[in-house]
């Protein structure tokens, strides 16, 4: 029962609040989130959170959200809970969070007009775009940036899992950023 609470209820929950005023508090200096839930979110996305961080306040949808895909399996042309390759994963997301109908494969994405965005300058939300085949000109991974280095994106191994563009494989396939207009 406590595995299922963790899985399922909480997320759900989480997911509600980030969707309702009636989860935050707009006030300068106040907590704008529960404190435990965003601990919880924090804690199982691996990245740090703050409820008194107004940017964090602002991309909670996007962090709830993602938070209940995670484990995922991947599947090639996937766009459900059973399996999902990783343009499926952001196009699912980007409906869900920011009611944005993004191109479904990952070279329709690469080729959709958007601000480059240097790695440096990455902000919540900005795709991060990877080349992880043989032909290293071709962009063929893309990824969801949370913050602080890390993405979340659809792993062909793991599914869907958090990552950080420092890790050794990430960091030699890297081939750009991009924010959606």
């Amino acid at each position: 029962m406590h595995k299922f609470l963790a899985r399922y209820i909480i997320p759900m929950l989480l997911v509600l609040l980030a969707t309702t005023s009636c989860g935050t508090q707009r006030t300068t200096g106040r907590l704008l989130y529960d404190p435990q839930e965003v601990a919880q979110l924090s804690d199982k996305l691996g990245v740090e959170l703050s409820n008194l961080n107004k940017d964090d306040d602002r991309n909670m949808p996007l962090y709830a959200e993602v938070s209940l895909w995670l484990g995922v399996p991947y599947r090639p042309a996937g766009l459900s809970r059973k399996g999902l390759d990783c343009s499926g994963f952001t196009h699912i997301i980007y409906q869900k969070v920011y009611n944005r109908k993004l191109p479904r494969s990952t070279g329709d994405l690469a080729k959709m007009k958007m601000h480059d965005v240097s790695r440096g300058n990455l902000q919540t939300g900005d795709l991060v775009f990877f080349s992880t085949s043989k032909n290293h000109s071709r962009i063929n991974h893309v990824g969801i940036y949370l913050k602080d280095g890390n993405f979340i994106h659809a792993s062909t191994s793991r599914g869907v899992i958090v990552s950080h563009l420092d890790e050794g494989y990430y960091n030699r396939t890297w081939k750009r950023g991009g924010r959606v207009k």
